[in-house]
């Protein structure tokens, strides 16, 4: 996609499930074989369990060898950052240590930072903010808001004087969440898609990343996507409806639909 912009790579929220195998991964493929067979298809993924755990360094540099030299990790913040703004020092320190390795090896595309709907839109939260990226420094910041009152006239003019790059969301169109709004902050663009499972987005009997987008609901974001794309030296663009494989045949479909050669 050199001639709309920067490059674009396409990859899903994760890649170790075992509701995958038989769906996107073949019969009988162990855990730790996953990652290898994942990069034959993506170019980028995100790794979501350090929002759960800072894991040891060691843990993210056996992922990185398993990866060619393109490929590129996008590291999601721990929970304490987002979900209980800890301002513990210590916190921020180790996950830079975790992710040290993928730095070191040309690998490193970001942290993408996903706050949750009571995250909304204060004098405290913006402070909050304002404090993630000092502690981060000069690594590539990208924030998804899950609550609509961020999404205001002066925000991405905010976000742009801070240096962090927003991260556009496709979800239900259900009331106080998100909408479909497509921006550039940074020089790098960020597009997180997770289904329209509205049933049960808040609390339904199942999850409510099942979901499988149609082929004419993922054209509605190719032009978004070309166009962010035309702004970014580079676009991520991820997958989170990971049940039963979907993310991945749903990230292999936008990948043709963009017309990208990998």
């Amino acid at each position: 996609m050199e001639e709309q912009g920067g490059k674009i790579i396409v990859g899903t929220s994760g890649y170790s499930f075992d509701d995958w195998i038989g769906t996107f991964y073949p019969p009988g493929i162990r855990k730790g074989d996953m990652l290898r067979e994942y990069v034959k298809h993506f170019r980028g993924v995100e790794v979501n369990s350090t929002y759960y755990r800072i894991p040891h360094p060691a843990v993210l540099r056996k992922m990185e060898e398993k990866t060619p030299a393109e490929f590129e990790f996008v590291i999601k913040a721990n929970q304490e950052m987002t979900h209980k703004q800890s301002k513990d020092e210590a916190l921020y320190r180790s996950f830079r240590e975790a992710i040290q390795p993928v730095i070191e090896a040309g690998k490193f595309g970001g942290i993408i930072a996903q706050f949750p709907w009571g995250f909304k839109r204060t004098p405290d939260n913006i402070g909050h903010l304002e404090f993630m990226r000092e502690r981060f420094g000069d690594l590539p910041l990208f924030v998804e808001f899950r609550n609509s009152e961020w999404i205001t006239p002066d925000l991405f003019e905010n976000l742009k004087s801070l240096g962090v790059g927003y991260c556009a969301v496709d979800e239900p169109r259900l009331r106080g969440l998100v909408p479909p709004v497509a921006e550039v902050t940074t020089d790098i663009g960020y597009v997180r898609l997770h289904g329209r499972n509205a049933k049960n987005w808040w609390g339904g009997s199942g999850d409510r990343y099942d979901y499988l987008y149609s082929e004419q609901e993922l054209r509605e974001w190719v032009e978004k996507i070309k166009q962010m794309a035309a702004k970014a030296k580079k676009t991520f663009v991820f997958f989170n409806n990971c049940h039963a494989g979907q993310a991945a045949r749903n990230a292999k479909l936008m990948k043709e639909l963009l017309n990208l050669p990998f």
